[in-house]
């Protein structure tokens, strides 16, 4: 008999499937381990964009997290976004309740149109969490917001070790939202080492994109719970997404801005 390798993602329902628990369980499913999810909200969602949001009461979120974690073992978590402040007690309490250790978070705050999707109490207590985790993978407009200045392609590094060196924890510092026609950088501080390692990837031309955070958290989530070093998962992960980008770029789903493929069919 043999474990499965399990990772729990504790994030929001896409209804359209792009990102989300949905491209959470494809991309740690890819990635060769068994999904296990905590829903915190349910959305009415496509390609186009996000109608509706309709949290999950707290005592409900409780339940699933009690559910999974006193039944299963988890080789990491996955956190996506958390909507209150009680929402993220909550994940937070539960979480050391049980003795979690590897937690991949994805801060997500704002959204493409540049609009905070939390409240400012939301935002200083995920902060409050950021200790407690393993990694954060902020992307540029959520680093900015995390440390109050702009980040440019020149001072990645700086900015990635400041935030790393700030909320004591290791730090991917996506650079998506940067303007680069050659080469997708993004910098990973790890912080118990006290070290700098640049990622650099083939920048593709496409606007199907959508989940790309979600999906690259949940593949490091599945990489760690494999047993690699945060820095293999990382690489190995930025590798994965470039690829699924890469196929995904000529595939339609709807008449917005689609998902990556995946599964590379």
């Amino acid at each position: 008999m043999s474990r499965y390798n399990s990772v729990l993602s504790i994030a929001g329902s896409d209804s359209g499937g792009c990102a989300g628990i949905q491209a959470d369980i494809k991309s740690i499913s890819a990635n060769g381990a068994y999904a296990a999810t905590v829903i915190t909200a349910t959305t009415a969602q496509n390609t186009v964009g996000v109608t509706d949001i309709h949290g999950l009461p707290i005592a409900h979120i409780k339940a699933q997290l009690d559910a999974v974690l006193s039944d299963i073992e988890f080789g990491a978590v996955k956190i996506g976004m958390l909507h209150s402040k009680e929402v993220i007690e909550v994940v937070e309490e539960r979480l050391s309740f049980y003795g979690v250790q590897k937690i991949i978070l994805d801060p997500v705050m704002i959204a493409t149109s540049g609009d905070k999707l939390i409240d400012d109490g939301a935002i200083d207590a995920l902060k409050a969490f950021f200790p407690q985790t393993y990694l954060i993978t902020p992307n540029i407009p959520e680093a900015e917001l995390i440390i109050g200045h702009e980040i440019s392609l020149e001072n990645m590094e700086a900015s990635a070790k400041e935030i790393g060196e700030k909320f004591s924890v290791s730090v991917l510092l996506k650079g998506g939202h940067l303007e680069s026609k050659v080469l997708m950088t993004d910098v990973l501080y790890l912080f118990e080492e006290k070290r700098l390692v640049v990622i650099n990837n083939k920048s593709i031309d496409t606007n199907h994109t959508h989940g790309t955070g979600c999906s690259l958290s949940s593949s490091i989530a599945t990489y760690v719970a494999l047993g690699f070093s945060l820095e293999e998962a990382v690489k190995k992960s930025c590798a994965y997404l470039n690829e699924a980008i890469l196929m995904g770029k000529d595939k339609i789903l709807g008449k917005g801005n689609g998902p990556i493929n995946h599964f590379m069919l």
